[in-house]
């Protein structure tokens, strides 16, 4: 079932279909805090790197958003215990002008850079070759622009 439903975001992402479209989702005061409890919750010993949460602002509104790397935690001893050969889960949220976060999608990747093209920030993601529909052993590069709360892929190789 997990893996189902991380197939299911991977394809969200991919697709650059919203997470919100699948059910209501609930505006998170802050997602530093949310996810460290949820870890806390479900570990003994939880412990978090610097990196664990990066905050910038990803849709490119001028507003500050937050993107969670489940590879920056140590779960009782074990070092991000949902990374596989895939990667490690990333949670990327869009803060709203309300107040509050929205999880906007969850994607498995090796890494990315935050980097400008064209005037607008974008990711490209380091991702397992499947996701651009290859059979080698060099990552899919991914470009990625956000806009809003949804993911817009720009280009694969």
């Amino acid at each position: 079932m997990k893996q189902l439903l991380l197939a299911f975001l991977q394809t969200a992402l991919l697709l650059g279909a919203p997470l919100a479209a699948t059910a209501q989702q609930s505006l998170v005061s802050d997602p530093e805090i949310y996810e460290k409890d949820h870890f806390r919750s479900q570990c003994k010993v939880a412990e978090f790197r610097d990196g664990f949460i990066r905050r910038l602002d990803i849709n490119n509104d001028g507003i500050i958003d937050a993107i969670s790397d489940h590879g920056a935690y140590t779960c009782d001893g074990e070092r991000g215990p949902a990374c596989n050969e895939d990667g490690c889960p990333h949670n990327f949220y869009v803060q709203v002008k309300e107040g509050g976060y929205l999880l906007i999608a969850t994607a498995q990747v090796y890494g990315y850079d935050f980097v400008k093209r064209f005037g607008n920030m974008v990711f490209v993601f380091k991702m397992h070759p499947r996701f651009c529909e290859r059979t080698d052993s060099a990552p899919c590069e991914m470009t990625v622009r956000v806009r809003g709360t949804k993911f817009v892929t720009i280009s694969r190789k």
